[in-house]
């Protein structure tokens, strides 16, 4: 980016490297990761989530996070970001310098006790500490805390969930020293017109400034519709997965979160500028695909390639 000096209106947030590697069988080496890291920067992405501070027995996919985040720090303009299921990984992303950590909280207290082994009280407790921790850091060292409600819009094993224990829990998060909420579609539950109700829901309790993005996946193929819902509502930053890798293991069924590629594509279509390129952004498959050839990876634009005389937003803003 360093040649152009783009207005981006959306920030597409690369979940890959955590949501899509945790979800597979195969163990991408470190060395790889990297490479995938810095080819993604390097085409405009500016927010990846690099890992998760879980046990390496639970997720040996993420054993190596803190070198993953050691490397990531280095690139210049990249958010690292993380997931920690806890106050021990949240430590561990304190120390290793990861600029954004996200705990998961789910919504569903049957999914919570099945994916964190923690009930509603014992995660808002948890948020409490990390945020204590992080309070104590000197302010130009303190990552940004956001608190992510899982299962949001339905869960696997529970069904619907009450639209009092969304707000409740919601609340609880910023009382605990979040400094926004996020919402994820964990189980691809999710339509436009949930998705629309559950934004105006949570900031309805917690304000419109604490919720400014979203985590869906594509399992009954609603993903970018459901990204147009979020953008109708003023959301601004949209997770997605090179690719389309990842889901929840926890979460039968719930495979594929909407693919990175086709997300940009359809916001640079929309005059929405992104800073992504996106034919560096296709290129990054070559790596991924090298790396772990036994996974599938996703994606309709990939495939039938950009339209003839298409330019995107991004170009549009860039002046050289």
């Amino acid at each position: 980016m360093s040649e152009a000096t783009r207005t981006t209106d959306i920030l597409v947030s690369e979940v890959g490297p955590r949501d899509g590697l945790q979800s597979v069988a195969s163990i991408m080496p470190l060395d790889a990761k990297k490479a995938w890291i810095a080819a993604e920067a390097a085409a405009g992405v500016t927010e990846i989530e690099v890992g998760s501070f879980v046990p390496a027995r639970v997720l040996p996919q993420l054993a190596d996070t803190a070198e993953v985040v050691a490397f990531a720090r280095t690139i210049p303009g990249l958010t690292v970001a993380v997931l920690v299921p806890n106050l021990k990984g949240a430590q561990a992303a304190i120390a290793a310098g990861a600029h954004k950590i996200t705990l998961p909280l789910s919504v569903s207290e049957t999914h919570s006790l099945a994916n964190l082994r923690r009930t509603h009280a014992q995660v808002l407790e948890e948020a409490a500490q990390i945020a204590a921790a992080i309070a104590a850091l000197p302010v130009a060292d303190r990552p940004h805390f956001e608190g992510s409600l899982s299962t949001v819009f339905g869960c696997t094993l529970e069904g619907a969930i009450p639209d009092a224990q969304v707000a409740r829990l919601a609340e609880g998060l910023m009382a605990a020293g979040c400094d926004e909420i996020g919402l994820s579609d964990t189980t691809g539950y999710a339509d436009p017109r949930a998705v629309r109700h559950i934004i105006r829901l949570v900031r309805g309790v917690v304000g419109a400034g604490a919720v400014t993005g979203i985590h869906l996946h594509n399992t009954r193929g609603l993903g970018l519709a459901n990204v147009l819902a979020g953008l109708e509502e003023g959301l601004t930053t949209f997770d997605a997965s090179l690719g389309g890798l990842g889901g929840c293991p926890f979460a039968p069924g719930a495979s594929g979160n909407i693919v990175t590629e086709d997300l940009v594509f359809m916001l640079e279509a929309m005059g929405l500028s992104t800073g992504i390129d996106l034919d560096r952004l296709n290129a990054v498959r070559d790596i991924v695909m090298a790396a772990i050839p036994d996974e599938d990876m996703y994606g309709f634009v990939p495939a039938a390639g950009l339209p003839l005389g298409f330019i995107p937003a991004t170009r549009k803003d860039r002046t050289v």
